[in-house]
Formats: C-alpha cells, structure tokens, sequence
C-alpha cells in the first residue's frame, strides 16, 4: 500500500449497517452473486498440460501460460488476506497461530500475503533485528498449518543505504527496489527454496520510474540506482529456488500494461496489480485495460484492493473486484487483515477476533464461497503430538502464548516472542530442508477440520 494511505489508527471502527444490498452479496444474489462481472469477455485458464517438464519447488506450484498449476496438474487460483504490520514493526502486531487460523479456517482463505522490511532482516542495516528471520519462519509455519500458502512480499526498502534511511527519515515505500534488495532476495529465497508453499512478491509497489528501469534497473532521479524486476528474479533462482515469484507492476503496482512491451523472462512468473478505490484511473472501468488483458496470457494476482476513500467501509468496491477476478481467473489478496481502527485503511476486519467490516463480509462471503473447492497444492501434516491436532509442533503447541494474555503475548515488543523460539520444534519444514506438506489432490483428508470458534484471539487491542 502507498505512504498515500495511512497505517496508523484513528480510533475504533464503528460498525456499519450493512442493509440489503450486502445481504444479497453474501447470500449469492444480486452484484456479488448472478450479475455478469465488470469488463469484457470471461478469461478461460490455459490448463496444465505442457510440453516441458516443469519446475516446481517441493509441495508447490508450476505456471502454463496463464494458469497456475499445482505439483498434480491441477488448476489453482489464490484468495486470501493481507497481513500487515511486520514491515513497520520487527516483532509484528497481533501475530499468532490463532491469529492465522482465523484467516484460514473461520474464513475460508487459502493464501495470506506477509509484507517484510528489507531494514529488519539485514544484518547490516541500522534497523537489523536478529530475531526477525525466525519470526517470519513462525508466522509461516502458523500459516501452513491453518491451510494458507504464503507470499513473502518486500514492502519496504532503505534505497541502498543501511546507515541513513529507516522509517524516522521517511524510509518505507520506495520508488522501486535497491541493490540491498538482492541481498535480502538472495537470504529469504535459500531460506525458503525448500517449501514450494511460500511465493515471493518482489516489490510492492513500483512507481514514478521508466519502465525499463522497472525491468532492467538504472537511475531513480533520487540519487540512487533501482534493481529491476529482471534482476530481482534472477537473483531468486540463481539459488535454485523454484517457487513462483510476483511482479507488481507501475503505478503504485496498479498498471500491468507494461507487461506487453517488458515481460519478464523466466519461468514460474506471476504478475500483481493494487486496484484502489480511491484512485480516478483505478475504477472498474479501466480494469481490463490496466490489468485483466494480462489475464489472457499470464497469472495475475491482486495483491492488494479495497475500498480506501473516507469515510469507506463501503461493500461495492470489493464486491465488483471479486466479481471481476471470478470472470478472469485472477488470484487475489484483500487489504487489510488488520484492526486499523478505521475502515479507509482499508481494513476487512473489526477487531482481532475477525469481526468482518462491511467490505470484510463481501470478501469472507466469497472465500467461503469460492475456495472449498479449490485447496492449497500440499497441506502441511504437523501432528507431533500423535492426537489428530493439526496445530501440534515438537516443542509444545505453535500458540502458546495466544490464549493468555491475548496475540500480544505470543509478539512482544522487545523480541522475546514465541516466534524468536521456533527453531525448537515450531519453524516450517523449509528451514530443516524439506517439504512441508503433502499433496492436497492425494490427501483431502489431510486438510484443517476445526471451525476456529473457539481460537479466536481474545485481544481487541489497537495498535
């Protein structure tokens, strides 16, 4: 999300009447349900047949044109959540296991998007915090665990220069990636190679550059040198890493009309675009031209949409976006899984036991709706304990810390989180160099069973 749009909190949402309108969306009727989506003609999915033995990183997923594919050949398309705060904060706001089953389990998603701070995972950087590599692994292990696959996306950046740019001098959404960011691309993607459920989002928001510095790097205008996307992706497989990867493309990640003139090369390539409901050139209407073109010849995901005008909370944004993905077989991640305090964050929930804002009960209406029939491709078996608990890890249960004291408990500020321990039994199967699932299509029976009512994090504390 732009620095346009504020992360802070402006108080505690007001619930919203959600009336009539928002009863037929979520019951299937009306706009969200039988209209015919915004835009042109329904996009079809290639399929999975191929020519070429494809690369797929273990209990991942391979692209054939515009299709993602899982290890089996089946076709698959993501919906999910945003989840914010670890790019601001190293130690993350409300994170707990808890925290993802909500995601996963009460509300049907099957992907959740983590932003990162390239500041906060390299060691060199002022902002360095040591135990931040570990609480991403926790944060993935707890995702996989409630059914979500997960995009690592680096949102913010320090434009090359670790000693004076952090986020009291302003350092946060760049212009584009810097040359730190192949450092950071080069320690996540070896990390992480060995578990095809984590995808990698290369830059949030690209914007204000050419597009061939987009693609191949150069000059900003700024004083410092962008690494392209090209480059960006190269880096990733030059450590075998296989996984897929995502590029945003212009205009804060909103214009994918780029891609007609700098696609990218490489395999296992994804595009994102961040449709807002606030911007002129982002309105329905300019949809197909801007992105859903894209959609006939390669993957799209939309990372990041909502509905960010004050005073907001207003369903028929999402509703249209939903509606347009389904008629272009288009993957997407709803902005914000996040008690921001106010709807125009935009926040899809009101509080941290999941509670839908207006425009979050358009978008859990349809992953619950849309998603039982279409799986994550490996569902991660962690049943240490031998009694059928899913959420079980070797050192004790993943959320300890999230039934007392609520979600703080399990993220302190000072680095003393469960997280920080997750090298004693709660990381994900990537770090000890092996998959972490088993195949979805093989083993449906491996999937999460409970309801999630009853892990609901207790905490309605803002940020």
């Amino acid at each position: 999300m732009s620095n346009a749009i504020s992360k802070t909190s402006a108080g505690r949402i007001t619930a919203h009447a959600l009336g009539f309108s928002l009863l037929a969306m979520v019951t299937g009727c009306g706009p969200f349900g039988d209209a015919p989506a915004v835009g042109s003609s329904t996009v079809k999915q290639d399929g999975c047949t191929s020519m070429d033995t494809p690369h797929v990183a273990p209990g991942g997923y391979y692209v054939v044109g515009n299709t993602i594919c899982t290890g089996s050949g089946r076709p698959h398309i993501m919906r999910g959540v945003d989840r914010p705060s670890l790019e601001w904060a190293s130690a993350g706001q409300n994170l707990s296991a808890s925290d993802f089953r909500l995601m996963g389990v009460t509300w049907g998603a099957n992907v959740v998007r983590i932003a990162l701070n390239q500041q906060f995972w390299l060691s060199q950087s002022v902002q360095y915090d040591a135990t931040y590599a570990d609480r991403i692994d926790q944060a993935i292990s707890w995702a996989e665990q409630a059914g979500l696959d997960v995009i690592l996306d680096l949102h913010w950046n320090d434009r090359g220069d670790y000693a004076n740019c952090d986020v009291a001098h302003g350092c946060e959404q760049q212009l584009m990636a810097d040359e730190h960011s192949l450092i950071f691309w080069t320690e996540v993607a070896t990390r992480y190679k060995t578990d095809g459920r984590v995808l990698f989002e290369l830059y949030n928001e690209p914007h204000d550059i050419p597009a061939d510095v987009w693609r191949n790097g150069g000059a900003t205008g700024q004083g410092w040198n962008a690494v392209g996307m090209q480059q960006l992706y190269e880096t990733v497989r030059a450590t075998g890493a296989d996984n897929l990867v995502i590029a945003g493309g212009l205009s804060y990640a909103y214009d994918l009309s780029i891609v007609s003139g700098y696609a990218l090369s490489g395999y296992n390539i994804m595009y994102a675009t961040h449709p807002y409901a606030s911007g002129p050139d982002k309105q329905p209407g300019s949809w197909e031209n801007s992105w859903g073109f894209v959609t006939r010849s390669h993957p799209v995901i939309v990372t990041e949409f909502g509905d960010n005008r004050n005073p907001g909370c207003q369903p028929d944004y999402n509703a249209q976006l939903v509606d347009f993905a389904s008629s272009h077989a288009t993957s997407w991640t709803a902005w914000a899984w996040y008690n921001g305090g106010v709807c125009n964050f935009p926040s899809i929930i009101k509080d941290w036991k999941g509670t839908p804002t207006a425009p979050g009960e358009v978008i859990k209406a349809a992953l619950l709706r849309l998603n039982p029939s279409d799986p994550p491709a490996s569902i991660a078996v962690r049943d240490a304990g031998g009694d059928g608990d899913l959420f079980d890890t070797e050192g004790g249960s993943a959320e300890a810390g999230s039934d007392e004291g609520g979600p703080d408990a399990a993220q302190s500020q000072d680095g003393s989180s469960a997280a920080g321990d997750a090298g004693e039994g709660g990381s994900t199967g990537a770090r000890e160099g092996g998959s972490t699932g088993v195949d979805a299509d093989t083993q449906p029976d491996a999937s999460v069973e409970a309801d999630g009512s009853s892990e609901e994090a207790s905490s309605e504390a803002s940020p």
